[in-house]
């Protein structure tokens, strides 16, 4: 005996974002850009408040647009994605982060504020979609992202490692080069990420990354530095602690 599955149609009119609704999912978006931008404003980082609000208010308007085509396609017969156009956000987006990566010498900056980015519009989605709760969880997960796991990253790369960022600035690129490698060796430093630049003045600048992991560390890197900065090749050293 066959018995028959009656599926309950919602009713089409009863889905329709209305006038407040679509309010209430903007300021939300921008509150969620917001936040995380506000935290890479303080940061100082190339993507700030109004660009993070920017992108979540934009992928928002683009997922209630999204809604409001299938709704009023939907009566006719027809039956759009309303999830197409929020995925070439998505794709779009990624355009948008690369222009926050920046190159500075051996050092690429930029990556998680691109990251960031791209993740706010995500959030846009989900906010757009109606999905409130999913939208603030995600922005509470990203604080903890950016504040929390920074510090945490911080503390285990600085006990675990000893990574220091070098440029050196001379004439003769050879006889630095050879010179960097021979301390590098005796300070049992590794180098990483080595790369040559011409300056305007003739000089040519050295820039270069050390890791003095292991035990001693402190004393071996300034042993490295006082050395190098007291060769007759050097015409001037600077050094800071990198990240990564």
């Amino acid at each position: 005996m066959l018995s028959a599955v009656v599926t309950e149609v919602p009713d089409i009119s009863t889905l329709a974002v209305g006038p407040l609704e679509i309010v209430l999912r903007l300021l939300c978006a921008m509150f969620v850009g917001a936040v995380i931008g506000t935290e890479r404003e303080l940061t100082h980082r190339p993507a700030g408040m109004r660009t993070h609000m920017l992108v979540a208010l934009g992928s928002c308007v683009v997922m209630i647009t999204s809604q409001m085509i299938f709704h009023q396609y939907r009566a006719f017969g027809a039956t759009p994605d309303p999830a197409r156009l929020s995925a070439q956000v998505i794709t779009g987006v990624g355009f948008l982060g690369a222009g926050t990566i920046l190159k500075e010498g051996p050092s690429i900056k930029g990556l998680t504020t691109a990251a960031s980015v791209w993740a706010v519009a995500c959030l846009g989605i989900a906010v757009g979609g109606g999905y409130y709760a999913l939208g603030i969880l995600g922005t509470v997960g990203m604080i903890v992202i950016l504040v929390l796991f920074e510090w945490l990253q911080e503390k285990l790369m600085r006990e675990r490692y000893a990574l220091y960022l070098f440029s050196v600035s001379c004439s003769d690129v050879v006889s630095m080069l050879e010179r960097i490698n021979q301390l590098a060796t005796e300070c049992d430093a590794s180098l990483k990420a080595i790369q040559v630049d011409g300056k305007e003045d003739g000089e040519v600048e050295i820039t270069f990354k050390a890791d003095f992991g292991g035990r001693h560390s402190e004393q071996r890197m300034q042993r490295f530095f006082a050395e190098l900065s007291s060769d007759q090749y050097a015409d001037s050293v600077k050094s800071e602690r990198s990240r990564v």
